[in-house]
């Protein structure tokens, strides 16, 4: 008899990106490719019934998810090849499959940060070799289980629209303070792109009115965070764009020609420390 999973609207945005992968991971040309994924959320389907349909997952959502997800774990994989023993932090982890995308190096360690009830379904869905914090990422507490004397590269993917206020540059500059160097990667979204969302049909069957983001990229460096802008992706001009189906292809590739609208699209931005 299934057990049906009892999440509040915001938690269950993870299983929103988890179908995303998993249904690129089935796509002739899939973007991402994680296989995991599509396991995960086979198993809980038969484990809850929980039906994924009522998603209503489009093509531009499962394509840019996979993208960022894509683009998130080549900055991971590039930092652990330059820091052998460094730290990874993902925080508001839900289930993604990152580790095992990623298989870092023996010697970084690897921190995954959310609520208890998802670190929950994390151990029971993704038996990773990581470190599971169950903690609101914006409390300061749970912080202290991080080291202090090593890199670290910070991943924060579809994390920023959900946290009220300033939360995430608080949580931010809190990271930043303990840690003595590294890097924060994310996806960027602009306030119109982050106020657009909670009319996406996926979101908004959730009922979610995601709100938090900010246009210049920049504007971390005055988040007295020490951090500096090292790179900004917009993702409309990545070359996977190639594998994206018609007519979203030619549709990315007409907004790419503009700066301005591929910002309020899907971008990845990475800051030092």
């Amino acid at each position: 008899m299934p057990v049906p999973l009892r999440l509040d609207p915001v938690r269950e945005t993870l299983l929103l990106t988890l179908s995303a992968r998993a249904l690129d991971s089935r796509a002739p040309a899939p973007i991402l490719g994680d296989a995991g994924a599509a396991a995960v959320a086979d198993r809980i389907a038969e484990d809850t019934g929980y039906d994924f349909r009522k998603l209503k997952l489009k093509p531009s959502l499962v394509t840019s998810t996979a993208l960022r997800a894509r683009k998130l774990d080549d900055v991971v994989r590039r930092f652990a090849a330059a820091h052998p023993g460094a730290v990874v932090v993902d925080l508001g982890c839900g289930l993604d499959t990152r580790w095992a995308r990623c298989r870092p190096p023996t010697g970084v360690d690897w921190y995954d940060v959310d609520f208890p009830d998802v670190i929950e379904l994390r151990r029971r869905y993704l038996p990773d070799r990581t470190h599971l914090v169950a903690a609101d990422v914006t409390e300061p507490g749970w912080l202290q289980v991080l080291p202090e004397d090593r890199p670290a590269v910070l991943v924060a993917d579809g994390l920023l629209p959900f946290l009220p206020g300033d939360s995430f540059r608080t949580t931010v500059r809190r990271l930043t303070e303990r840690l003595p160097s590294g890097e924060l990667a994310l996806n960027g979204y602009t306030r119109f792109a982050a106020w657009a969302m909670k009319y996406h049909p996926s979101v908004k069957a959730l009922g979610i009115a995601a709100a938090q983001g900010f246009d210049d990229p920049r504007e971390p460096e005055h988040w007295d965070a020490g951090l500096t802008l090292a790179e900004e992706q917009l993702l409309t001009r990545a070359p996977e764009v190639a594998a994206f189906p018609q007519p979203l292809r030619a549709l990315t590739r007409l907004v790419a020609l503009s700066t301005g609208l591929s910002r309020q699209g899907a971008r990845i931005l990475r800051y030092r420390f």
